[in-house]
């Protein structure tokens, strides 16, 4: 079959599919394009050669938000589907970098497409290319390398048939997945090549359950039984495995509390009797106090990072030992864990058989119970709004909570950066195994209005939520045209607090006195202490198409946002935030985090900080 290479790559895409638990998907459900002259005759033209029947097409505004796009829908989709993502050559490609960072670190699969130099060289340097006078084969792609799980340059037609099947053996490896990059130099894209009609027929690629090893779960077993305070930590990988059910049955046949990274919020639904909330700097009191206190941590699908172990300060109790419940044995070995490496679904279903008729104490059950209930009545407390607020701008927590009354187990929340995600990681009570999206791995400002069109694509019959500040709004608007041109009815809640709260926060407590945070003109002492800028972000918003509400008291957005949520275009509600105060601002922080602060310093604020950081450091431990 003869064909052009971008022909060739379209056809091979949509012949692609995966295949878990007997259900097939296809892995390639569409491409994300910007189209410049390093793409255009080539990926461009097979794009619409091949119809939007065997490829359709999303256009988008920016290239690291297409890649946004299709990491939402793949995690909506369980990995088990992704988009492509096809860009020019130049800054359309380095684009790409900080999205493929953020799906890599996430372990969540996309392929990027990017155009690359002439390989025939015909002239040296062509537009955009960056020249390296020490190597003649390197292009501004090869930035893709360290953020990419598999990267390779198809510099001769018949090289594309190896790197392709490669490429979507990454993409469906449920430990290597990732951002998955295929250069593509623009003079191969177009060159033709007789095919192997074989090399376009269907492909299923199964994603893989493997089950523990025998002495791994015995070992693990014998750790289980013997503990008197254990703790479930679960991350993402529980979401990812869809093994919310075996999980759910774990806990409820040992007894044993389950606490929620970000990425595995929602694994169990807030009320149910073992889940007890966030872990780490933004978790829960209960769910930390059962940190500390732990003699086994069973680390289930988490990558266990800083904020989970609250910079190695959590743990607290000399006997603490760990099992690390996980798909890959790079993070099953994590705090010099008993590994029990396994897929999260098969594996919590063995153990569960294993330590058959063994169940915690009545006594620590119901400690942890009665924590639970504490930490519910803080959440309503920090949520409420008085009768003599209704008339008032929100603080972000009341926000949280008029959202929390509105939605159900079908609504979808996308956060990624800022103060958000600590608020939402105490406040938030998920109804569903999916509800909470956030985006906490790279933590990448400007993620959530793109990912929630993704999101919403992967699910377009539930309502679809972006929660961003200011200043994330500001990092990555443009995605709102996409929404707009596509019918996607994304729910956009901007909360304007004139400024990046979240580092103003951090500034101030490491001793740099909020310094540069601030939306704000000059001052007379020249720092930024002026008046706030006069930005109209809903202006904004209603620029690029969306229908906007602004709000301006409590009760404006209570209403505003039930008019969103039945909303069938995408809309924005927007609300200027007050500074909390002590009854209806957040829980503080319930676990250290470790920035560093300066050693010496000649500001007061600074050396404060560095005393306290001292005495916070002093609690770090090594598990060994």
């Amino acid at each position: 079959m003869r064909l052009t290479v971008a022909q060739a790559l379209v056809r091979f895409l949509a012949a692609q599919y995966t295949e878990r638990d007997g259900r097939r998907t296809r892995l390639i459900a569409a491409t994300w394009g910007i189209f410049g002259h390093g793409n255009v005759a080539g990926i461009g033209q097979a794009l619409l050669e091949s119809g939007p029947e065997a490829m359709p097409f999303l256009q988008g505004r920016n290239e690291q938000a297409m890649v946004h796009a299709a990491v939402g829908y793949a995690r909506q989709r369980g990995r088990l589907s992704t988009h492509a993502v096809t860009t020019s050559i130049g800054p359309g490609a380095t684009n790409l970098v900080t999205g493929a960072a953020l799906a890599t670190v996430n372990r969540l699969p996309v392929l990027l497409l990017p155009g690359d130099t002439f390989a025939s060289r015909p002239a040296d340097p062509v537009l955009q290319q960056l020249e390296v006078p020490h190597g003649g084969d390197v292009s501004v792609n090869d930035t893709l390398r360290p953020v990419s799980r598999f990267f390779d340059r198809i510099t001769r037609p018949e090289a594309l048939v190896p790197a392709a099947l490669q490429a979507m053996r990454v993409l469906t490896d449920p430990v290597a997945t990732g951002a998955v990059t295929l250069a593509l130099p623009q003079d191969v894209q177009v060159q033709a090549y007789d095919w192997p009609a074989e090399f376009f027929a269907d492909r299923v690629w199964t994603v893989r359950r493997p089950r523990p090893d025998r002495a791994e779960l015995a070992a693990a077993a014998e750790a289980v039984r013997a503990a008197r305070r254990p703790l479930i930590i679960a991350g993402g990988g529980i979401r990812h495995s869809a093994a919310q059910p075996a999980l759910t049955a774990f806990a409820e046949a040992t007894g044993i509390p389950v606490a929620t990274t970000q990425a595995g919020k929602g694994v169990l639904p807030y009320d149910h009797p073992a889940e007890v909330g966030g872990v780490g700097h933004t978790g829960t009191a209960t769910a930390d106090a059962l940190a500390r206190g732990a003699d086994l941590i069973i680390a289930a699908g988490t990558r266990l990072t800083d904020f989970t172990t609250a910079s190695a300060t959590l743990f607290q109790n000399p006997a603490v030992r760990f099992v690390g419940l996980n798909l890959d044995p790079h993070d099953a070995h994590k705090l010099a864990a008993r590994p029990l490496v396994g897929d999260a679904r098969e594996t919590l279903t063995e153990l569960r058989e294993a330590v058959a008729g063994h169940r915690v104490e009545p006594a620590y059950e119901a400690a942890y119970a009665a924590g639970k209930a504490d930490w519910e009545a803080r959440v309503d407390r920090a949520c409420a709004v008085p009768a003599v607020d209704e008339d008032r701008p929100p603080t972000q927590a009341q926000v949280i909570g008029l959202l929390d009354a509105l939605v159900d187990g079908s609504d979808i929340l996308v956060n990624a950066a800022g103060s958000l995600p600590g608020d939402l990681h105490k406040l938030w009570r998920a109804r569903s195994v999916d509800q909470y999206h956030l985006e906490y791995g790279y933590s990448c400002m400007g993620y959530e209005i793109p990912a929630a069109i993704g999101v919403a694509l992967a699910a377009p019959d539930r309502p679809v939520w972006a929660l961003v500040g200011d200043g994330t709004y500001l990092m990555n608007p443009t995605e709102i045209v996409t929404a707009v041109q596509e019918g996607v009815p994304i729910r956009l809640v901007i909360l304007d607090n004139h400024g990046y709260a979240s580092i103003g926060g951090l500034s101030g407590a490491v001793g740099a006195e909020g310094f540069g945070t601030a939306y704000r003109f000059r001052g007379a002492d020249g720092a930024y202490t002026g008046a706030p800028l006069p930005v109209d972000l809903a202006a904004n918003a209603a620029s690029l198409g969306m229908t906007v509400l602004r709000t301006h008291t409590i009760g404006d957005l209570r209403k505003a946002l039930a008019q969103a949520r039945e909303a069938d275009r995408p809309t924005c509600v927007y609300a200027q935030t007050r500074t909390p105060d002590t009854v209806s601002g957040p829980p503080p922080a319930q676990a250290w985090w470790d920035v560093p602060v300066a050693e010496t310093a000649t500001r007061a604020s600074a050396a404060r900080a560095r005393d306290e950081y001292d005495r916070q450091a002093a609690q770090r431990r090594r598990h060994l």
